[in-house]
Protein backbone atom coordinates (compact mmCIF):
# COMPACT_ATOMS: atom_id res chain seq x y z
CA UNK A 1 0.00 0.00 0.00
CA UNK A 2 1.37 3.41 -0.92
CA UNK A 3 1.50 6.56 1.19
CA UNK A 4 -0.90 5.23 3.81
CA UNK A 5 -3.86 5.18 1.45
CA UNK A 6 -6.52 2.57 2.06
CA UNK A 7 -6.55 -0.38 -0.30
CA UNK A 8 -9.73 -0.46 -2.41
CA UNK A 9 -12.04 -3.35 -1.64
CA UNK A 10 -11.64 -5.02 -5.04
CA UNK A 11 -7.86 -4.94 -4.68
CA UNK A 12 -8.00 -6.32 -1.16
CA UNK A 13 -10.15 -9.21 -2.36
CA UNK A 14 -7.58 -9.83 -5.10
CA UNK A 15 -4.74 -9.79 -2.56
CA UNK A 16 -6.64 -12.21 -0.33
CA UNK A 17 -7.24 -14.62 -3.22
CA UNK A 18 -10.97 -13.89 -3.47
CA UNK A 19 -12.13 -15.64 -0.30
CA UNK A 20 -15.61 -17.10 -0.54
CA UNK A 21 -15.63 -17.49 -4.31
CA UNK A 22 -16.31 -21.03 -5.45
CA UNK A 23 -14.99 -22.68 -8.58
CA UNK A 24 -17.81 -23.05 -11.10
CA UNK A 25 -16.84 -26.04 -13.21
CA UNK A 26 -19.66 -25.31 -15.64
CA UNK A 27 -17.94 -22.12 -16.78
CA UNK A 28 -14.96 -22.41 -19.12
CA UNK A 29 -15.38 -19.59 -21.64
CA UNK A 30 -12.04 -17.99 -20.79
CA UNK A 31 -10.19 -21.26 -21.32
CA UNK A 32 -12.01 -21.87 -24.60
CA UNK A 33 -11.31 -18.33 -25.81
CA UNK A 34 -7.61 -18.58 -25.03
CA UNK A 35 -7.55 -22.01 -26.65
CA UNK A 36 -8.81 -20.28 -29.82
CA UNK A 37 -12.01 -22.33 -29.74
CA UNK A 38 -14.53 -19.62 -28.78
CA UNK A 39 -15.19 -16.16 -30.19
CA UNK A 40 -15.48 -13.30 -27.73
CA UNK A 41 -18.68 -11.34 -27.42
CA UNK A 42 -19.86 -8.90 -28.60
CA UNK A 43 -17.03 -8.56 -31.15
CA UNK A 44 -17.17 -12.17 -32.37
CA UNK A 45 -13.42 -12.58 -32.71
CA UNK A 46 -11.10 -15.43 -31.92
CA UNK A 47 -8.09 -14.44 -29.88
CA UNK A 48 -5.84 -15.15 -32.86
CA UNK A 49 -7.90 -12.71 -34.94
CA UNK A 50 -7.63 -9.97 -32.32
CA UNK A 51 -3.86 -10.39 -32.15
CA UNK A 52 -3.49 -10.38 -35.95
CA UNK A 53 -6.04 -7.70 -36.85
CA UNK A 54 -6.15 -5.27 -33.94
CA UNK A 55 -2.48 -4.62 -33.17
CA UNK A 56 -1.86 -0.91 -33.80
CA UNK A 57 -5.55 -0.16 -34.33
CA UNK A 58 -5.58 2.54 -31.68
CA UNK A 59 -8.96 4.14 -32.43
CA UNK A 60 -10.61 0.73 -32.37
CA UNK A 61 -8.92 -0.31 -29.11
CA UNK A 62 -9.96 2.96 -27.50
CA UNK A 63 -13.58 2.89 -28.69
CA UNK A 64 -14.41 -0.76 -28.04
CA UNK A 65 -14.81 -1.98 -24.47
CA UNK A 66 -16.00 -5.60 -24.37
CA UNK A 67 -12.74 -7.18 -25.49
CA UNK A 68 -10.68 -6.24 -22.44
CA UNK A 69 -12.46 -8.73 -20.19
CA UNK A 70 -11.75 -11.52 -22.66
CA UNK A 71 -8.09 -10.64 -23.16
CA UNK A 72 -7.50 -10.23 -19.41
CA UNK A 73 -9.93 -12.40 -17.45
CA UNK A 74 -10.00 -12.04 -13.67
CA UNK A 75 -12.17 -13.51 -10.94
CA UNK A 76 -14.45 -10.48 -10.92
CA UNK A 77 -17.42 -9.39 -12.97
CA UNK A 78 -16.93 -6.42 -15.27
CA UNK A 79 -19.20 -4.32 -17.42
CA UNK A 80 -19.39 -6.88 -20.22
CA UNK A 81 -21.81 -9.50 -18.92
CA UNK A 82 -21.20 -11.62 -22.03
CA UNK A 83 -17.82 -12.41 -20.46
CA UNK A 84 -17.53 -14.84 -17.57
CA UNK A 85 -15.40 -14.29 -14.48
CA UNK A 86 -12.25 -16.38 -14.46
CA UNK A 87 -12.57 -19.71 -12.65
CA UNK A 88 -9.88 -21.46 -10.60
CA UNK A 89 -9.94 -24.57 -12.77
CA UNK A 90 -9.36 -22.35 -15.81
CA UNK A 91 -6.34 -20.75 -14.16
CA UNK A 92 -4.79 -24.16 -13.52
CA UNK A 93 -5.44 -25.37 -17.07
CA UNK A 94 -4.26 -22.15 -18.72
CA UNK A 95 -1.08 -21.85 -16.65
CA UNK A 96 -0.06 -25.31 -17.79
CA UNK A 97 -0.45 -24.52 -21.51
CA UNK A 98 2.57 -22.90 -23.20
CA UNK A 99 0.51 -21.75 -26.19
CA UNK A 100 -1.94 -19.96 -23.93
CA UNK A 101 0.99 -18.38 -22.09
CA UNK A 102 2.32 -17.00 -25.36
CA UNK A 103 -1.13 -15.68 -26.22
CA UNK A 104 -1.42 -13.90 -22.88
CA UNK A 105 1.93 -12.22 -23.48
CA UNK A 106 0.74 -11.22 -26.96
CA UNK A 107 -2.36 -9.66 -25.40
CA UNK A 108 -0.14 -7.72 -23.00
CA UNK A 109 2.09 -6.52 -25.83
CA UNK A 110 -0.95 -5.45 -27.85
CA UNK A 111 -2.16 -3.26 -24.98
CA UNK A 112 1.30 -1.95 -24.14
CA UNK A 113 1.61 -0.75 -27.74
CA UNK A 114 -1.77 0.96 -27.37
CA UNK A 115 -0.45 2.64 -24.20
CA UNK A 116 2.69 3.86 -26.02
CA UNK A 117 5.01 1.26 -24.54
CA UNK A 118 7.05 -1.73 -25.67
CA UNK A 119 8.06 -4.86 -23.77
CA UNK A 120 11.83 -5.09 -24.09
CA UNK A 121 12.18 -8.45 -22.38
CA UNK A 122 9.48 -10.98 -21.49
CA UNK A 123 11.63 -12.56 -18.80
CA UNK A 124 12.50 -9.37 -16.94
CA UNK A 125 9.45 -7.21 -17.70
CA UNK A 126 11.56 -4.23 -18.77
CA UNK A 127 9.55 -1.66 -20.73
CA UNK A 128 10.51 1.27 -22.94
CA UNK A 129 8.59 3.87 -24.91
CA UNK A 130 7.25 2.85 -28.30
CA UNK A 131 7.64 5.00 -31.39
CA UNK A 132 4.04 6.22 -31.08
CA UNK A 133 4.29 7.07 -27.40
CA UNK A 134 3.41 10.77 -27.63
CA UNK A 135 -0.07 10.23 -29.10
CA UNK A 136 -0.68 7.21 -26.88
CA UNK A 137 0.41 9.01 -23.71
CA UNK A 138 -1.91 11.87 -24.66
CA UNK A 139 -4.77 9.39 -24.96
CA UNK A 140 -3.97 7.92 -21.55
CA UNK A 141 -3.99 11.38 -20.00
CA UNK A 142 -7.41 12.28 -21.40
CA UNK A 143 -9.15 8.87 -21.25
CA UNK A 144 -9.21 7.73 -17.61
CA UNK A 145 -11.28 4.62 -18.37
CA UNK A 146 -7.96 3.11 -19.43
CA UNK A 147 -6.92 3.25 -15.77
CA UNK A 148 -9.53 0.58 -15.04
CA UNK A 149 -8.20 -1.49 -17.92
CA UNK A 150 -4.71 -1.34 -16.46
CA UNK A 151 -5.93 -2.51 -13.04
CA UNK A 152 -7.54 -5.52 -14.72
CA UNK A 153 -4.40 -6.27 -16.75
CA UNK A 154 -2.19 -6.24 -13.65
CA UNK A 155 -4.54 -8.51 -11.71
CA UNK A 156 -4.72 -10.91 -14.65
CA UNK A 157 -0.95 -11.08 -15.08
CA UNK A 158 -0.59 -11.89 -11.39
CA UNK A 159 -3.17 -14.68 -11.59
CA UNK A 160 -1.21 -16.39 -14.35
CA UNK A 161 2.24 -16.16 -12.83
CA UNK A 162 3.46 -13.08 -14.67
CA UNK A 163 3.55 -10.71 -11.71
CA UNK A 164 7.09 -9.65 -12.58
CA UNK A 165 5.59 -7.88 -15.59
CA UNK A 166 3.69 -5.68 -13.14
CA UNK A 167 6.99 -4.53 -11.62
CA UNK A 168 8.28 -3.52 -15.03
CA UNK A 169 5.11 -1.64 -15.88
CA UNK A 170 4.79 0.23 -12.59
CA UNK A 171 8.43 1.27 -12.42
CA UNK A 172 8.37 2.41 -16.05
CA UNK A 173 5.39 4.66 -15.34
CA UNK A 174 7.06 5.95 -12.18
CA UNK A 175 10.20 6.81 -14.13
CA UNK A 176 8.14 8.61 -16.77
CA UNK A 177 6.38 10.63 -14.09
CA UNK A 178 9.43 11.39 -11.99
CA UNK A 179 12.18 12.02 -14.53
CA UNK A 180 10.20 13.20 -17.55
CA UNK A 181 6.88 14.60 -16.25
CA UNK A 182 4.94 12.17 -18.44
CA UNK A 183 1.73 10.35 -17.42
CA UNK A 184 1.64 12.60 -14.37
CA UNK A 185 -2.01 13.62 -14.15
CA UNK A 186 -3.91 13.46 -10.88
CA UNK A 187 -6.16 10.69 -12.29
CA UNK A 188 -3.21 8.53 -13.29
CA UNK A 189 -1.39 9.13 -10.00
CA UNK A 190 -4.50 8.25 -8.01
CA UNK A 191 -5.06 5.03 -9.96
CA UNK A 192 -1.40 4.10 -9.67
CA UNK A 193 -1.03 4.82 -5.96
CA UNK A 194 -4.24 3.10 -4.76
CA UNK A 195 -4.95 0.44 -7.37
CA UNK A 196 -2.07 -0.45 -9.67
CA UNK A 197 0.74 -0.47 -7.11
CA UNK A 198 -1.28 -2.73 -4.83
CA UNK A 199 -1.99 -5.33 -7.54
CA UNK A 200 1.06 -7.30 -6.38
CA UNK A 201 0.57 -10.31 -4.14
CA UNK A 202 4.21 -10.60 -3.08
CA UNK A 203 4.44 -8.45 0.04
CA UNK A 204 8.11 -7.52 -0.28
CA UNK A 205 7.82 -6.31 -3.86
CA UNK A 206 4.56 -4.45 -3.18
CA UNK A 207 6.12 -2.62 -0.22
CA UNK A 208 9.31 -1.83 -2.16
CA UNK A 209 7.47 -0.36 -5.13
CA UNK A 210 5.08 1.50 -2.83
CA UNK A 211 8.05 3.02 -1.05
CA UNK A 212 9.59 4.28 -4.28
CA UNK A 213 6.26 5.81 -5.32
CA UNK A 214 5.92 7.48 -1.91
CA UNK A 215 9.43 8.92 -2.22
CA UNK A 216 8.57 10.48 -5.58
CA UNK A 217 5.23 11.83 -4.37
CA UNK A 218 6.66 13.44 -1.22
CA UNK A 219 9.80 14.84 -2.79
CA UNK A 220 10.91 18.17 -1.39
CA UNK A 221 11.64 21.24 -3.45
CA UNK A 222 15.24 21.45 -2.22
CA UNK A 223 16.18 17.80 -2.63
CA UNK A 224 13.67 16.13 -4.95
CA UNK A 225 13.83 12.37 -5.33
CA UNK A 226 13.97 11.50 -9.02
CA UNK A 227 13.41 7.89 -9.98
CA UNK A 228 15.68 7.70 -13.01
CA UNK A 229 15.82 5.26 -15.89
CA UNK A 230 19.08 3.97 -14.45
CA UNK A 231 17.32 3.22 -11.16
CA UNK A 232 14.54 1.48 -13.04
CA UNK A 233 16.88 -0.76 -15.00
CA UNK A 234 18.96 -1.48 -11.88
CA UNK A 235 15.83 -2.57 -10.00
CA UNK A 236 14.82 -4.91 -12.81
CA UNK A 237 18.36 -6.31 -12.97
CA UNK A 238 18.28 -6.97 -9.21
CA UNK A 239 14.99 -8.82 -9.51
CA UNK A 240 16.28 -10.83 -12.47
CA UNK A 241 19.54 -11.83 -10.80
CA UNK A 242 18.48 -12.10 -7.15
CA UNK A 243 14.73 -12.73 -7.28
CA UNK A 244 13.89 -9.60 -5.29
CA UNK A 245 13.57 -5.87 -5.76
Amino acid sequence: MTMGASVPRDVQEFLDGYPGLHDDLSQSDNLKFYSNELKCQPDRKLISEIHEEWFGQYSLLEAKHGYIQWLFPIREYGLNYAAQPLQKHEIEAMKGDETIGRRLLASYQLMLDFFGMRLENESTGLISRSTNYEASYKNLRRSPHNNLRISRILKCLSEFGYEHLNYGFLLHVLNEQSEHGQLNTSFIRSSMDRWWANCIRKDRERVWIGGKIASVRTQGADEPFVFTREMYEAAIDTWTNEGRL
